[in-house]
């Protein structure tokens, strides 16, 4: 995905605890229908948004050590870091308006 990163187990922490800026993971899977509909959102707003917020994904069923160490149960499950930290987490797909409402108060 244009705009969007994949990221995994290996290089989670550089990616996403070391980012300056907030970043919004997107925990996906390949078999997920409502993950593929978010794919056209998540690029438009990493395209939008990008000066001020990182976009990424990880594959839940490639990188479980991620996924278990914050406890993700249901895909899509979208969570936001800052400063290395999750301050956020929202599930189920969203349409783009719903979810920069929900992303306001971390930009």
């Amino acid at each position: 995905m244009s705009g969007v990163t994949d990221v995994t187990d290996a290089d989670f922490a550089a990616e996403v605890i070391g980012a300056e800026l907030p970043v919004l993971v997107e925990f996906t899977a390949d078999w997920c229908p409502p993950c593929r509909q978010m794919a056209p959102v998540l690029r438009a707003l990493a395209a939008e948004e990008g000066d001020r917020l990182k976009v990424v994904q990880l594959n839940v069923d490639q990188n479980p050590e991620i996924t278990n160490a914050y406890k993700v149960l249901s895909m899509p499950t979208f969570m936001v870091f800052r400063d290395g930290e999750p301050v956020k987490a929202m599930v189920g797909a969203r349409p783009k308006r719903r979810l920069l409402d929900e992303l306001s108060d971390v930009l």
